[in-house]
């Protein structure tokens, strides 16, 4: 008897099989991780299906949720790839498989199809943008396949379920969710977090969180910096994250003579600090599905400059300042130009704007909703 066909007797919650990909510390497997931490885990368990080559797995706070991580070979390996999951689909017999990896998802779920797997889920989290023609040209032909597998479709916001999906396709938003109350602004946090990072007095920090790919256009930020610093000497730019361009962005620093005013923190877990000790937040990508991070800087009562390639949906607030990213001048321009926020107007913005993105609202809706698609297939 399988773990899920237990669930139906009411002896054990369904297991949810999810497809992440690499985990290397990206956005989406974090979004999937604040849903599992908020999920009702006495109903709903999930099971991680990680490539071999990820590098940040979190396997023993998975466990610890009664979680469970299964290895499989890298994608890249497709016939093998494929295997492996037919085998783990045969023997565990998953009745919900929910991938998390966009165009790539084909793969995965015709593998779930082959063994009979009842609930498909195909979640777009992501789009596609400028410069990367090799990953585009895959992703167009990927794409179009992305209906043929699933039994049903989500999308962490409507231009990512429309660009995967198509124009007038049937899917459901499911918000990137989080835990609000970690990043509301808070004057004492700030001084404090400001401290530990050596901020003098009112030294104006521009703040970006973001692993280092080329998606999430490093270079051009640094580009914006440069001009910034023409304009308030006092400027300073924290980058959050790790990545295989990283060392592109030192050097690049270097190359516009701001290496010394560039601050490179690596992957932190007290992001939502860090927020606090910024003035203002730059996320000049090249595309997003959503953009998460600029949520978690609004709720922290941060001035949000971003590119405008990313949705408009990202706007909370209704405050953000979208941008186009051709000239670093017009960025320079108008974040100097917005300046700093007292701590009185960053406190005003509420957590209650923010329900879509509440994980304690959506993990509860998360876990009907798989319930619900569990009772249908009986």
């Amino acid at each position: 008897m399988t773990a899920s066909s237990s669930a139906h007797g009411g002896c054990r919650p369904i297991r949810v099989a999810q497809i992440v990909g690499k985990m290397n510390g990206g956005g989406v497997e974090a979004v999937v991780m604040n849903y599992y931490r908020h999920i009702d885990r006495s109903r709903v368990q999930f099971d991680f299906l990680v490539d071999a080559d990820s590098t940040l797995v979190p396997t023993e706070e998975i466990e610890s949720l009664g979680g469970r991580v299964f290895v499989v070979p890298p994608y890249q390996n497709v016939l093998e790839y494929q295997q492996a999951l037919k085998s783990l689909f045969r023997v565990q017999g998953w009745e919900i498989v929910h991938s998390h990896i966009n165009a790539l998802s084909v793969f995965p779920l015709r593998a779930a199809k082959k063994v009979g797997v009842p609930v498909r889920i195909a979640h777009s989290h992501s789009t596609s943008g400028k410069g990367e023609y090799a990953k585009n040209a895959l992703k167009a032909v990927l794409r179009t396949q992305a209906n043929r597998y699933p039994t049903h479709r989500f999308a962490c916001s409507e231009l990512a379920g429309k660009w995967l999906f198509g124009e007038g396709s049937d899917f459901e938003v499911i918000h990137n969710a989080v835990d609000l109350s970690r990043f509301i602004f808070d004057v004492e946090t700030r001084a404090e977090a400001r401290a530990a990072l050596g901020l003098a007095g009112d030294q104006f920090a521009i703040g970006h969180v973001g692993r280092f790919t080329a998606q999430k256009n490093h270079r051009f930020l640094i580009e914006v910096f440069s001009e910034v610093v023409k304009r308030r000497s006092d400027a300073v730019l924290l980058l959050v994250g790790t990545g295989e361009a990283e060392a592109l962005a030192e050097s690049w620093a270097a190359e516009r003579k701001v290496a010394d005013k560039v601050r490179f923190l690596g992957q932190r877990a007290d992001v939502e600090r860090l927020y606090q000790a910024f003035d203002a937040f730059a996320l000049p990508s090249l595309y997003e599905g959503l953009g998460l991070v600029g949520v978690e800087a609004q709720v922290a009562g941060l001035p949000c400059f971003l590119s405008d390639a990313i949705t408009r949906e990202v706007d909370v607030t209704g405050t953000s300042r979208f941008l186009p990213i051709d000239d670093p001048r017009v960025w320079a321009d108008v974040i100097c130009g917005t300046g700093q926020r007292t701590n009185e107007e960053r406190a005003s913005f509420r957590a209650s704007a923010f329900a879509d993105y509440d994980i304690e609202r959506q993990g509860a809706r998360l876990t009907e909703k798989y319930l619900s698609l569990h009772k249908e297939m009986r």
